[in-house]
């Protein structure tokens, strides 16, 4: 679940019109073959990010999105390596 992007303004907007808004359900689904970008699923609609850009998205496990739970967030990147 998306919890935060830490990224210039204008980069946020544009993420978040291709749906990387709070509480977004995003899923890795493939790598290319050189092992960058990676093709994220985000509520069903796939989009490539770059490990730069991957880095600074904070998202946390769907299971661990229960109400009032303090599990830390970790970042994209982190949660698919």
């Amino acid at each position: 679940m998306l919890i935060a992007l830490d990224l210039p303004l204008g980069v946020q907007n544009h993420l978040m019109h291709m749906g990387l808004v709070p509480d977004a359900h995003v899923k890795a689904l493939h790598r290319a073959p050189a092992g960058d970008p990676t093709v994220y699923s985000i509520d069903g609609i796939e989009v490539a990010l770059r490990r730069e850009t991957a880095r600074v998205i904070r998202v946390r496990p769907v299971e661990a999105g229960v109400i009032g739970d303090t599990s830390p967030a970790t970042t994209l990147l982190e949660a698919v390596s």
